[in-house]
């Protein structure tokens, strides 16, 4: 045993064996980690780069597709389709993902050839599956696109349009910004990130003045008159240098009525324009007109109750309650809103399927679509068409300068169902006919995996898995009562939600409530998430044991006895998470018998830089207890706490022995606060 301690094990040549006996799979004795951690830092950056249609709609913590595909090849029985760049592979097999999330492993499967089997307590999960693993021609998405956008901009272009400043010309809206209206002894003010808009290579910034809020160049005097306006001042900026006071925010005010229209954005290409491109103005009385008439309009829309709108306080939401704001409607503009309540209206024509696609898209776009969306063209060096998405830290994040975005825009700019389309579904269909892989040389080129397909037939009922390859079944439900017959599983693949994680299922409800008016027949919306091991908002930390001991032990009840194999990825620093993982696995009958440390995690990312945050993960490979005898897992002497891949290899370590020893619960738990503390 490495320092590691991965075990190198040899094994007979995999195969099956009709009389029951458990033969070693490829897995259970050799990883290639070293290609895992190369191809993982090519792809965590850019994840959507390199898998497009598993990315049709927001969800978090996805792995790597690359290290899930690489698993997968370790399961193939036959040596000359092992290869990472060989396709298929596991034609015949059946894999269970029972918490898919984002779907990884349902994707990577499917396209090795096998059926598989998906589940989710969050509907979401399962739209977005049942979306991107069914086999629809883009052809009907194309046509069926098209004519919605047309139908919508025909509702909706004339409150989304604006005027060059500089020849009169209507054009479409690109983006409005907004300050934060916010006040003082003194009286009101309208805090914004920054009053410089642009930076130009060779060219004067561009700012707004703080007294008329009027755009000028940055060496240019602005020689306004007093108007009589609340003064912009930067976030930087806390508290006011006449009265020394803090600047408050009025919390009885709706959400989006706090914000003040500043700034509007557009592109001019008129003929005969003294200066096309993209232009930043002050807003017009006709851009005012235009915003009071879609908040005239915004009172007549009729979502159903208001209250299922309203915002629990949960891990992360309890951000929105205590600033004021009780309900998911207040984080949209009127337009916004408009745009909402007509795509609702235009949705049930097309056929469900592509109804199912055009849904998600509309909800995804949110993302961009919100006034919690900020600008990231006010630094050197960024894009002025940027756009800080509303998750962009994983929580919910309150800007200074809100970004409005046009939805409807006619070009493929940011967040823009143009855009979105073209990459979501357009380019993610195009890839799922034709997948790829980067190859590790040094100008890492594709190669097309010619005989793969990331799509499959979706079925009924569990006896259809059986009916020919890729097939797929997918269930909204908790894992701890799985609609499977007993043994029918050959492995299970899966990235259990963590111990006190990032709370995913609070957030998505951002995205819930509208889905539930896209698609109000698509899934039971009214789920009850005490079933999901991922809240110990609403479960209890008490409960994440019991919950993952369910779930586990059903795995164990639909993985056939025989060659199954139980895999997974996990890392956690918290010594209360290692414990209830090692309880939930010994009370389900599991053994461990390998483990590998990958590469998972973007060390820059937004919502873990400059966190205690580990940037690997520990693939725990087990099986059956009684039918493969385990390693005989030696208990490290210290869990080393000062590296990433370390500490997982050796948490892993001692999860083995755990799992092993006959250690009582309360010992087991001891053992992993001593270890961790």
């Amino acid at each position: 045993m490495n320092r590691l301690g991965q075990l190198s094990l040899e094994f007979a040549s995999p195969a099956g064996d009709p009389t029951g006996r458990d033969l070693p799979l490829p897995i259970d004795s050799t990883f290639d980690t070293s290609f895992a951690d190369k191809m993982a830092r090519l792809e965590l950056y850019n994840k959507h780069h390199y898998r497009p249609n598993t990315y049709l709609h927001k969800w978090w913590a996805r792995r790597c597709g690359s290290t899930f595909r690489l698993i997968l090849k370790h399961l193939v029985t036959d040596p000359t389709r092992r290869h990472y760049y060989a396709p298929g592979g596991l034609e015949g097999k059946i894999i269970l993902d029972p918490m898919m999330g984002g779907g990884t492993t349902l994707h990577e499967a499917i396209r090795l050839g096998a059926s598989v089997v998906g589940v989710d307590i969050d509907p979401i999960p399962v739209l977005q599956a049942r979306a991107t693993l069914a086999d629809l021609p883009l052809a009907a998405l194309e046509t069926a696109f098209a004519a919605f956008c047309d139908q919508m901009a025909q509702a909706l272009a004339p409150l989304f349009t604006t005027h060059c400043p500089h020849c009169q010309a209507d054009v479409p809206l690109r983006y409005l910004l907004y300050g934060q209206r916010r006040s003082c002894a003194c009286g009101p003010v309208i805090l914004v990130d920054s009053l410089v808009l642009r930076y130009e290579a060779g060219l004067p910034a561009i700012c707004l003045c703080p007294a008329c809020h009027q755009v000028v160049a940055a060496n240019t005097a602005c020689t306004c008159a007093p108007a009589g306006l609340p003064p912009l001042v930067e976030k930087a900026q806390t508290h006011c240098p006449t009265c020394s006071e803090s600047y408050r925010e009025d919390l009885a005010v709706p959400f989006y009525a706090r914000y003040v229209p500043l700034v509007v954005v557009g592109s001019c290409q008129a003929d005969g324009c003294s200066r096309p491109g993209l232009f930043y103005a002050a807003p017009t009385a006709a851009d005012l007109a235009l915003l009071a008439a879609a908040d005239e309009a915004r009172q007549k829309l009729d979502f159903g109750p208001a209250g299922a709108f309203a915002i629990a306080s949960g891990p992360k939401s309890r951000d929105l309650v205590s600033r004021g704001v009780g309900s998911y409607l207040e984080l949209f503009s009127s337009r916004q809103l408009l745009y909402l309540a007509q795509a609702a209206a235009l949705l049930p024509q097309f056929p469900p399927l592509v109804q199912l696609n055009l849904a998600l898209l509309v909800s995804t776009s949110l993302e961009f679509n919100s006034l919690l969306c900020g600008y990231k063209g006010a630094r050197r060096g960024e894009r002025p068409g940027a756009i800080r998405h509303t998750f962009s830290y994983h929580a919910y994040a309150f800007p200074y300068t809100a970004l409005e975005n046009n939805p409807l825009y006619p070009e493929q700019a940011s967040g823009t169902l143009a855009k979105l389309f073209h990459d979501r579904i357009r380019r993610a269909r195009a890839w799922a006919q034709q997948p790829r892989e980067r190859q590790l040389t040094a100008r890492r080129r594709f190669t097309t995996l010619h005989g793969e397909l990331d799509s499959g037939v979706e079925v009924a009922a569990p006896a259809g898995l059986q009916d020919g390859p890729r097939r797929f079944l997918v269930r909204q439900g908790s894992a701890v009562a799985l609609d499977l017959p007993d043994a029918s599983v050959d492995y299970i693949v899966t990235d259990p939600p963590y111990f006190d994680s990032v709370q995913y299922s609070d957030l998505a409800a951002f995205f819930r409530v509208w889905l539930a008016r896209l698609l109000p027949a698509g899934a039971d919306w009214t789920y009850d998430l005490a079933g999901s091991a991922v809240d110990p908002h609403l479960n209890g930390d008490g409960q994440y044991t019991p919950v993952l001991s369910g779930i586990f032990a059903e795995c164990r009840r639909v993985l056939r006895p025989a060659g199954g194999r139980f895999i997974f990825t996990f890392h956690h620093w918290n010594p209360k998470g290692w414990a209830a993982l090692t309880l939930a696995l010994r009370r389900a009958g599991f053994v461990l018998l390998n483990r590998y440390v990958v590469h998972s995690e973007n060390p820059v990312s937004v919502h873990i830089a400059n966190l205690r945050s580990l940037t690997h993960d520990a693939i725990l490979v087990l099986a059956p207890a009684g039918h493969v005898p385990p390693p005989d897992w030696t208990r490290p002497g210290r869990v080393d706490q000062s590296d990433s891949r370390q500490f997982c290899a050796d948490c892993a370590a001692l999860l083995g022995w755990l799992l092993n020893s006959d250690l009582a619960e309360a010992a087991v738990e001891a053992t992993w606060q001593a270890a961790l503390s």
